[in-house]
């Protein structure tokens, strides 16, 4: 399935709509009724792939957890190696973290300080891009880390969040690509 049309519209009927999760008010975008489809899940982790070939991405970071699930896969489809960021506490030995702030407080990422050098491109995979709090300071830990940014790839983009104006800047002109947007 090459045709982005085709696509979309088949990851769109896979994605479930669960009205009032977590809390009252909000819609949430269910994407395991996509990984349980393999051949949703397998053109996703396709298309993901192709943008991961056209960036020049070396590896591929893959944000916790959702980002694991779909970063692996295309990491092996695109012939890279695949780096998890991990919420603090969570890699053993040597690491370098990032804090950052949500829109109710703060979290900080992690990465292996061995697994990212200066040769690398990185693409960074996710499942939604919804404020881009978590995206944007994957980004500067990758930069911290000597390597360069490739871009940011994600399924999903919650477009009413905002979190494209928030992360295009820490990008600096490295794409960012939604294979949806709503």
């Amino acid at each position: 399935m090459t045709d982005l049309t085709g696509i979309q519209d088949l990851l769109l009927s896979r994605i479930r709509d669960v009205a009032d999760h977590p809390e009252p008010g909000v819609m949430f975008k269910d994407i395991t009724p996509l990984l349980a489809d393999p051949a949703a899940f397998s053109a996703l982790s396709d298309a993901l792939a192709g943008i991961a070939r056209s960036t020049g991405a070396t590896k591929i970071v893959g944000l916790e957890a959702r980002g694991f699930i779909l970063g692996a896969p295309v990491a092996v489809r695109a012939g890279l190696g695949f780096i998890p960021v991990r919420k603090a506490g969570k890699l053993p030995g040597a690491t370098l973290s990032q804090a950052y702030d949500l829109e109710y407080g703060s979290a900080e990422i992690e990465v292996h300080a061995e697994d990212l050098t200066d040769s690398d491109r990185v693409l960074v995979v996710d499942d939604v891009l919804a404020t881009g709090g978590t995206a944007e300071a994957a980004v500067q830990l990758i930069r911290r880390a000597g390597a360069e940014v490739a871009g940011l790839a994600v399924l999903m983009e919650l477009g009413f969040l905002g979190g494209r104006a928030r992360v295009e800047p820490a990008l600096a002109g490295a794409p960012l690509e939604a294979l949806l947007t709503v």
